[in-house]
């Protein structure tokens, strides 16, 4: 009888398979200011680097003198000032409603409902445009190129996200890669199902790296067995 495929042993939620959380620095939100609430202005303070995350942060102190992570564009400084507020300058950095976001804008770190912190175009060297304004909604092109919708009182940042070519840069090394993935709670290197043993995985045996067989599923396949294309409509590509 063969071992549990690896499907199965990461739904378990063993810690090989955990995110290493003990090592973030914290949530990356907009503090949430109670309606009314004049324009304040934050000075960072020093960048830092968050384990798993792909673009640095910065640590800012506001007027009043508490302190928030926050999420750099590129082109900003330690001492740099940022203003926040509805209605404030459309500058590099600063955070403000889309509702006072001119068209053609680079934005990121988008709510996608009022007040929840931001959720939206976060990755490091990511930007969405601002394209057109309603009476009530925001049309952005998000960077896959998909337009979306945002309610006006969603809030933004100006600017691109800093880290920007990440990915360009190579490992190198076997090791680089290793210590990324695990700080990302991934497993690497992976092994392919076709090249594991007929006991160890349904698309495994055989002289050749080939399923041997439809990779189609059930959606009601058993564990074990449920993994290829599950449930899938149709397959292959566009014509």
């Amino acid at each position: 009888m063969g071992k549990r495929i690896r499907v199965q042993r990461r739904g378990r939620g063993t810690p090989n398979f955990q995110s290493p959380t003990h090592k973030r620095l914290g949530k990356v939100k907009y503090r949430y200011f109670p309606k009314g609430t004049s324009n304040t202005k934050a000075i960072i303070r020093k960048l830092v680097h968050e384990p798993g995350r792909g673009t640095p942060l910065a640590l800012i102190q506001y007027e009043d003198g508490n302190k928030d992570l926050y999420l750099p564009p590129e082109g900003v400084f330690v001492g740099d000032t940022i203003d926040i507020g509805d209605k404030t300058e459309i500058k590099v950095g600063n955070i403000m409603r889309l509702a006072n976001v001119s068209e053609g804008t680079y934005v990121y770190n988008i709510e996608g409902e009022p007040n929840d912190g931001g959720k939206i175009v976060r990755g490091s060297g990511t930007f969405a445009t601002v394209v057109t304004r309603s009476d009530k909604y925001a049309n952005v092109r998000l960077p896959s190129g998909k337009m979306k919708s945002f309610l006006l009182n969603c809030r933004c940042t100006i600017g691109v996200v800093s880290g920007g070519g990440r990915t360009v840069k190579p490992f190198v090394k076997a090791g680089n890669k290793y210590h990324q993935m695990k700080a990302r709670h991934g497993i690497w290197p992976v092994t392919s199902s076709v090249a594991m043993s007929a006991q160890n995985h349904p698309h495994g045996g055989g002289g050749h790296k080939s399923p041997h067989k439809p990779t189609t599923i059930s959606r009601n396949a058993p564990p074990g067995r449920k993994v290829g294309l599950i449930a899938a409509r149709r397959t292959g590509y566009n014509k």
